[in-house]
């Protein structure tokens, strides 16, 4: 009989991209387990579930789920027959909660027969985030994640490989469909959507930025990305650009919209779950930052990446300075499609192969 571990994460899209490599590394611990998910409904219509990002087979096997708050007793019973049911005596806890959460959580699990918990981050420095004293920043709430982890292993979170959402043929094939009107044209998604206010850019700023970029790449197409009630929104400013647009917003599962962004030059966006999706799937992002949260805790991991954070408020952000980061990411993509061209029509010749 499979043993079986318990992982504990709730949250939506952005939340699971970055705790990744976490449930990479808890699946190459527990390898030969059956690993079943515990985590919440979510809340909310712009909220997606974390099963909807990881999907099953590779990271995770099952799911239970339990209900958003308000909580009454008799939730808390069936969710507690349906852990007893699984048998496991272990259960991974990949969460940002605070001590008295965390200390109830714990008593909870262990009330059901679970014996280990791993991963809670009942020390203080697993709970607060570790400040580089020279400059400031804060670490990426992935690296707090992966410190909470250590004791299954090391976590590389600059390894592409840890942010491998495990792709399908069939989520592959949903992006082929949902993109094919672009006949294979170039293109650059956008997503200004976010569930918080504090976060917004404004549609002002997008619709100067969409119009300057536009000057210069009218001949690369402009993809939306975002939620069902995003729609509107984003066609009225896709308006704004010369080209040609295509408006995916509520049309895609997340699974299926990181499929289809792993097709776009850039991604240009707000700190959002369409940015993580994006970065998880390879894609250099100019995403911008206001001070709903400190330098780099929520930043996306690579290089590749324009970064705009303004703790005076994202309103203090001007199109001009997103233009200028947007062109050189362009710029960059565009080159390192040249460069890949070539590099093909190169092997091509020396193995003799015409060039279609």
């Amino acid at each position: 009989m499979t043993d079986t571990v318990l992982i504990f994460r709730i949250g939506s899209i952005g939340d699971t991209v970055v705790a990744l490599p976490c449930f990479h590394r808890i699946a190459r611990t527990f390898a030969a387990f059956r690993r079943i998910l515990v985590t919440n409904v979510p809340v909310g219509h712009k909220a997606a579930s974390v099963e909807s990002v990881l999907g099953r087979g590779t990271l995770i096997d099952d799911v239970i789920y339990f209900p958003p708050p308000p909580r009454k007793l008799h939730h808390f019973f069936k969710l507690g027959t349906v852990v007893r049911e699984t048998k496991a005596k272990i259960l991974v806890y990949v969460a940002d909660r605070g001590l008295c959460k965390s200390l109830r959580d714990a008593c909870f699990f262990h009330a059901c027969g679970i014996r280990q918990v791993i991963g809670a981050p009942l020390a203080r420095d697993l709970r607060k985030l570790r400040i580089d004293p020279v400059t400031g920043y804060s670490e990426r709430e992935a690296a707090r994640l992966a410190r909470c982890l250590t004791r299954l292993g090391p976590i590389d979170l600059e390894d592409p490989g840890m942010w491998d959402l495990h792709l399908q043929s069939d989520e592959r094939h949903a992006a082929d469909v949902a993109l094919a009107e672009l006949g294979g044209d170039d293109f650059i998604a956008v997503s200004m959507g976010t569930k918080l206010r504090v976060k917004d850019w404004g549609d002002p700023n997008w619709a100067a930025l969409l119009r300057s970029l536009g000057s210069a790449w009218c001949d690369l197409a402009l993809v939306f990305f975002g939620s069902a009630d995003e729609f509107d929104r984003s066609s009225g400013l896709a308006a704004c650009w010369p080209g040609r647009t295509l408006n995916l917003c509520g049309r895609l599962t997340p699974r299926e919209s990181g499929a289809a962004l792993q097709r776009a030059l850039v991604f240009l966006g707000h700190d959002s779950g369409p940015m993580h999706l994006a970065s998880a799937v390879g894609i250099p992002c100019v995403a911008i930052f206001g001070n709903h949260c400190p330098p780099k805790w929520w930043h996306p991991i690579g290089q590749q990446h324009r970064l705009i954070h303004n703790m005076r408020g994202i309103a203090a952000i001007a199109p001009a300075e997103v233009h200028d980061a947007a062109a050189e990411a362009i710029c960059g993509a565009l080159a390192r499609q040249h460069q890949t061209v070539l590099k093909i029509a190169g092997i091509a010749r020396d193995s003799g192969i015409s060039a279609v």
